[in-house]
Parts: C-alpha cells; structure tokens; sequence
C-alpha cells in the first residue's frame, strides 16, 4: 500500500481546488457581456442589493456614469469589473489644469482601489454631439490629464482612459463600407483615436437600433433591428450580409475610423450602451416587454458566442446593455424611463431569463446624467433583501438557479477535514 505525506494530499487538494475554483471564475472574466447601472431614480435598492441581480445575470462588468462611492465600496473584493465616469462638468477644469486631474482620481479612484476593480474611465459622456464647443474642444486634452494622473500614480497599465460615442459622430452610417464622422468632428475625432490607438484603448459606441425603427417603423424591419431571422442586408460595396443593424451600425463605426487613421492603427470597438424600451408613449413604436425580450435576448445569445460583425468576424464584440434598472426620474418620453431589465424592487420587467458565465438568455423568444439619448435567505444577506436567495442557497431569477462558487475559505475547512480524517487512520 502506497503511503504519502498528509502535507502532500493537502498540497494537492489546494491544487485541484484552486484549478476548479479559477476555471468557474475565468468563465465570467471572459465574458464580453457587462451592464450599465444608472441612477437617474428615487426608488432604486441598495448598491448592496445588487450584487445578487448581476450574478442572476451572469454579468460581471457594470458601467457607472459616475464614480458614487457607496456603488464602488458595496463592490468591494467582488471581483466586478467597473467602468467608471468622470462628468462632463468636470472636463473643461480638468483640460485646463492637470492637477486637478491628478486631484480628482487621488479622491474618486485611489481610495476604492484594488479591493473593487475598476477598469476604465470615461471621460464626459457622448459629448462630441452636444452644443457646448469650449466642452468639446476641451475632451482629448481632458483625457490626456487624466492619463497622465495614472501615469504617475503607476495606474496606466490597470486603468484605460476613453470616451463614449453617440451615433449621431456618424454622418453616413449605411452602407457600412461608406461609414463616415460628420466634417465638423473629424478633426476631433482624429486627435481623439491618436489617443485611444497610442494608450491601447476602445472606441466605445452607444449604438440603439431601436431609435432607427421608431423613426420609420414601416420602412424598417422589426427581425432586423430584433436579430430575428430576416432576409438580411447586403453592403453593395462589400459585398457584405448583414442580417442586424446593430453590427452594421459598429461596422459603419470601423469604417469611419480606418477614413481618419493611418492604414496600420488597431482599435478596439465597444459598444458601450444598447437596449430596447419595454414601455413607451402613444408615438414610440415598437416599445413593448415582447420587443425588449426578444431584442436583448437575441443580442445576449449572439454575443456571448464571442462572434464578430461582418467586417471583423475574429473579434469578439464586447456589449454593455442599457440598462439594469427601469429609472423613474429620467427627463424625456417614456421610453427613457424604461430600458431596465429589473424594477426597482428587483423583480424581472419582463421575463427575459437568466444564465450564469454566458450572460442572459431568454426563456422564450442613461446615465446619471439625466439626459435623454441622442438618436428566501437570511436576515443579513444582501440578496435576501430584495427576494432573490432561494432556501437551497441559490440565487434565482424567473426559476433559473445559479450556484455561488465556493470560496478560499471553504476550501481551507475542507483540508483540515481532510488533515484529520487521515490522522484518524
């Protein structure tokens, strides 16, 4: 009979634990869905509530438009990822004066740092489609500041700095081999991407199909803007099938970007806001639960397939839904206040299912800004307080179950177990 050293099975045991604990993680790490968490509400639960819905969701990236302290000190050692934002009030002081950029993420970013994990600023949100020019042309050197605050405080290779994008930066959007900035922001832009390609980071574009059927309902098909089996698109120039518009809208985005680069430039593309209203006014065609169910659904089953658009077929397309929560408080029609996939009390807005690693699934078929867009457990736990923790100790949504990984600290109990039953022979 073989003997071998309790410290050796002990060893071994941490090993193989570990190796299933990282491969459970790695699932999520990977994942190319993330959600954006407005605030624009009077009515929302708890940061702490809501750790429970994004494990429900199997999303483990969230866009904050802001850097509220109680969202990232209730995210603490969650391994969340967050996109953090720096408002765009903030961006003509912070171009003019570096030090205050320095100042801003010693006081908004430093003191959440490593325990929650933030991945990225944004800096203003799709401010080159607003009217304000002193805070347009202050954008690019807004970022710089801040980049250059990482640089020192030896952040740069953690953090990314970017921007996000209405579609209106967009003068020509169809066919996507004809995609182009309007004139007037072309030089922005181009200062904009030197940026973005020289510090490796993503061209981020809030891009709703859903905008483009509401303004033309009956010259628009609803499969397409849906991804709902269709005839497709096919871009004469290319020679390109686009069987959705939302890929042929980022493919439009790609091209616009190769006419004010160099031929060699690399940049990512994102789409950092999409979603479909599940209510509307009288006028919002197309704004219904069924619609919301089927556009995100659809949009989450593609993604997280890790497939590219048309034009770019080997990158994966890494999406951020709009938004967790239906906002009560967002100015505007009534749609803007109905992009949730949750209400404020937790419970689904419509039933759109839920899978863990992958994202969501359906079981069937903006920010704090408050700007309208352009074109049963116990007592103390947090899930509890908003319903979402079963007697079995699974967290549920619309009966689907997703188990909660087992911790270090579990794995340590069970090698003392180990330790002793093999002293007791």
């Amino acid at each position: 009979m073989l003997h071998y050293s309790p410290l050796l099975l002990i060893l071994t045991f941490f090993i193989f634990s570990s190796q299933i604990l990282s491969t459970s993680l790695s699932t999520n790490s990977t994942s190319p869905i993330g959600i954006n968490y407005g605030q624009v509400a009077d009515n929302l639960p708890p940061p702490a509530s809501v750790l429970p819905l994004l494990h429900s969701l199997g999303v483990n990236r969230v866009k904050l438009y802001d850097t509220d302290p109680r969202v990232l000190s209730a995210f603490a050692n969650t391994g969340i990822e967050f996109i953090v934002g720096l408002p765009d009030q903030l961006v003509p002081r912070l171009a003019r004066d570096p030090s205050a950029a320095s100042s801003w993420v010693r006081s908004s970013i430093l003191p959440h740092i490593p325990a929650t994990k933030i991945t990225a600023i944004t800096v203003g949100n799709e401010v080159l489609t607003g009217n304000d020019t002193t805070l347009i042309r202050s954008l690019v050197p807004a970022m710089v500041s801040v980049q250059s605050a990482l640089t020192t405080l030896g952040l740069d290779g953690k953090i990314i700095v970017t921007t996000a994008h209405s579609l209106a930066v967009l003068e020509t959007s169809f066919p996507p081999s004809g995609g182009a900035f309007r004139k007037e922001l072309v030089p922005y832009m181009s200062q904009l991407l030197t940026f973005l390609q020289k510090t490796c980071s993503p061209f981020l574009i809030n891009a709703y199909p859903y905008f483009a059927y509401k303004a033309d309902p009956k010259s628009v098909n609803l499969n397409y803007v849906l991804f709902e089996p269709n005839a497709g698109v096919v871009d004469s120039s290319s020679g390109l099938r686009y069987d959705n518009m939302l890929h042929a809208q980022v493919d439009a985005v790609r091209t616009a970007i190769r006419k004010v680069t160099p031929s060699n430039a690399k940049v990512e593309i994102r789409v950092s806001e999409t979603g479909w209203p599940s209510k509307g006014d009288n006028d919002e065609a197309g704004a219904t639960p069924e619609n919301a169910q089927r556009y995100n659904g659809n949009l989450l089953r593609i993604v997280s397939q890790n497939k590219g658009t048309p034009a770019a077929p080997s990158e994966p397309l890494q999406v951020y839904v709009f938004a967790l929560f239906n906002e009560n408080l967002k100015p505007g029609p009534a749609s803007e206040r109905h992009y949730g996939l949750f209400q404020p009390d937790g419970t689904p807005a419509y039933n759109f299912g839920a899978v863990s690693g992958s994202g969501l699934a359906t079981t069937g078929g903006k920010g704090n800004s408050g700007n309208v867009r352009s074109s049963g457990g116990t007592a103390e736990s947090p899930a509890a307080q908003i319903g979402l923790v079963s007697s079995t100790g699974y967290y549920s949504t619309s009966g689907t179950r997703i188990v909660r990984p087992f911790c270090l600290e579990k794995l340590g109990v069970l090698a003392v177990a180990l330790l002793l039953v093999w002293y007791s022979f």
